[in-house]
């Protein structure tokens, strides 16, 4: 299978990849969810972190994906649902996110009520991959359903209609990130439905991967440039001088899209890096760290070839 090729190209375990053949041809794609298996833009590049996650969802379990801002994680799951084969259906977890949005609610349909099915209804029912974003945003109530589906019982109790059992190759990969407005801690009883692993933080070897991955026509040079100015931001922001708010690996490549349209490199820097973050003297140290990286002489034939 071609896609499988990434993780031999990087060296993962040949049991593993073997594991995960058996798991797509085992497990058939429903046609009505089929829709929902997409490539990511970005593949998830790292060895370890690649094995660990397949070897835990061999293995029936799920997985929760901690760590700093910037390390991957939605991308890692993102990556992980396609090379399963799976369709994937990402839940973000909000103050608001109750437990009818994610079973489902009542609704009107030819005349009768019906249940209008949530995602992890649909994750359960079709053997999807669910996200679980930010999922130490959950409150009580959403809570509640997630240690019902993620425990031993594999079911959902559907208050008025009926029991489901998950889908054996349904699957749920949690993601969180410390320290943001409106988190909490997981309390033990959740954390023990999952195998956690730590996210490190991103390495010039797989930021040097993702923007020769997303932007294979940028100069050598450039792309050194481009990496060393998120690892300098990132070891500042390790050092407190930063908050992480201009960490912004998404910020960055979407610099990159907008200089390949024809903005001045610079520019194209401050909208997705500095001007993430809103207090000026931060702004401050963010711009002169990249402006020891970017010159404002810049132009797009500076960064593409």
């Amino acid at each position: 299978m071609e896609d499988l090729r990434f993780l031999e190209e990087q060296h993962v375990s040949p049991e593993l990849i073997q594991g995960v053949s058996e798991f797509r041809k085992r497990y058939v794609v429903d046609e009505e969810a089929a829709d929902r298996i997409t490539k990511p833009m970005i593949m998830f590049y790292g060895k370890d972190i690649l094995e660990m996650a397949i070897a835990a969802l061999l293995n029936g379990e799920n997985i929760l994906l901690t760590g700093p801002k910037a390390t991957g994680k939605n991308i890692l799951a993102e990556t992980l649902a396609y090379l399963f084969h799976r369709p994937a259906y990402n839940i973000s977890f909000h103050v608001n996110t109750s437990s009818a949005e994610l079973i489902g609610t009542d609704t009107f349909e030819d005349g009768r009520v019906k249940l209008r099915r949530g995602s992890i209804y649909q994750c359960a029912q079709y053997g999807g991959f669910g996200i679980l974003d930010e999922i130490n945003m959950a409150k009580n109530d959403a809570v509640s359903v997630l240690h019902a589906t993620l425990d031993h019982r594999r079911s959902i109790d559907v208050p008025g209609y009926h029991k489901i059992d998950l889908h054996p190759a349904a699957r749920f990969i949690g993601t969180m990130n410390y320290g943001y407005a409106g988190t909490k801690e997981l309390n033990e009883a959740l954390v023990s439905r999952f195998l956690v692993i730590d996210m490190p933080a991103q390495t010039e070897e797989t930021l040097g991967f993702i923007i020769r991955t997303s932007y294979p026509e940028v100069k050598p040079e450039a792309a050194e440039q481009f990496v060393g100015l998120f690892l300098d931001l990132q070891l500042k922001a390790d050092n407190s001088e930063i908050s992480t708010k201009a960490l912004d690996l998404r910020g960055l490549l979407a610099a990159l899209g907008t200089i390949r349209t024809g903005l001045r490199p610079l520019k194209a820097v401050r909208m997705g890096v500095t001007n993430k973050t809103f207090d000026i003297f931060e702004k401050e140290i963010v711009d002169d760290v990249v402006m020891t990286r970017i010159p404002e002489e810049w132009t797009r034939e500076n960064v593409y070839g």
